[in-house]
């Protein structure tokens, strides 16, 4: 059989510049508003986020019930009852498996808050084995949140400095403002999903940063080539060339990752949903970014073409 691959034309002559200045308007204004619901309302640690245990203090419990399933109503309701705050009851795997998270009371002990716990689980449930209990105290979830952030920073700064380094400053700053882009939308989602904002989807925001920065930098790796080569070319025309030349790659590569985080968000339990969304829109966002964000700013700084002799253009050599 022929491979899928055959589907996706040899060639193709889309017009993105085209697209950039309405692409730029719908762009802003869904970093305004993704800001605006992820920090209203200006509260911490998290403002408008859905955060989880990690960043605002609480206790996490992973139990089973033996042979029969977790009655997750009758466990919500028995901790609802006990002041607890923002009280969360799911599955966990297996049926008969389940996390329970909840806030520690004010001047409340955490350990004696535990034990109460596990007490009226047990009465409520039956036969209960509490197979992990994680507890996480204000001081040290402020913390955390303080150094996660710290993280997507320096993240994002120490990018510039290898697309600096790379290839030029102008080049650096399109990486970046598309970096910046991806985080603010990713927040967005996360704020309008309601999704829990953990270390893990900590953890994934960054890795959309690393993919998102590995597709910009294929694209301006074919931008610099055909800018040698083009001499004379507008340098619209160049970035829609050097788009269209890489963008059967970049489709490949983002379903390949988009069907693997299909599954992982399928089978995965409600412990790995969030984070495999915030992965999944991180790739098409980011797609979107290194065609409409990175480049175009290329486009309104310039470059210089005149720092190596241009190449001969070598004919293509046709698919079999």
């Amino acid at each position: 059989m022929w491979p899928l691959i055959k589907i996706l034309p040899v060639k193709t002559n889309f017009e993105f510049v085209r697209f950039a200045r309405l692409a730029a308007v719908i762009s802003i204004i869904a970093v305004i508003a993704s800001l605006a619901k992820a920090m209203i309302p200006l509260e911490p640690p998290c403002g408008g986020l859905n955060c989880g245990i990690d960043f605002k203090g609480g206790t996490i419990l992973e139990l089973t019930t033996g042979a029969k399933p977790v009655d997750l109503p009758v466990a919500r309701a028995t901790l609802e009852r006990m002041d607890l705050g923002d009280v969360q009851v799911q599955t966990f795997g297996a049926p008969n498996e389940a996390v329970v998270r909840f806030q520690t009371p004010d001047n409340a002990s955490p350990a004696q808050t535990v034990d109460r716990v596990k007490a009226a689980l047990t009465t409520a449930l039956g036969e209960v084995t509490f197979k992990r209990t994680d507890v996480v105290g204000p001081k040290v979830s402020g913390e955390l949140f303080q150094s996660g952030l710290l993280a997507l920073l320096l993240s994002i700064g120490l990018m510039l400095v290898y697309i600096w380094f790379r290839f030029e400053l102008q080049f650096g700053i399109g990486a970046v403002v598309a970096l910046f882009h991806d985080v603010f939308l990713t927040f967005g989602v996360l704020a309008f999903g309601g999704l829990e904002f953990s270390l893990t989807t900590v953890a994934a925001i960054l890795t959309v940063i690393g993919y998102s920065m590995n597709d910009t930098v294929v694209v301006f790796d074919r931008l610099r080539e055909n800018l040698r080569k083009y001499k004379r070319m507008p340098l619209r025309e160049v970035i829609d060339l050097s788009i269209n030349e890489t963008l059967s790659r970049t489709v490949i590569t983002g379903l390949t990752a988009l069907l693997a985080l299909g599954g992982l968000a399928i089978f995965g339990g409600p412990t790995l949903f969030g984070m495999s969304i915030v992965l999944m829109f991180g790739i098409v966002i980011g797609t979107y970014s290194s065609i409409y964000v990175a480049a175009p700013v290329i486009l309104l700084w310039g470059v210089r073409r005149d720092d190596e002799p241009a190449e001969a253009l070598k004919p293509a050599v046709p698919r079999p």
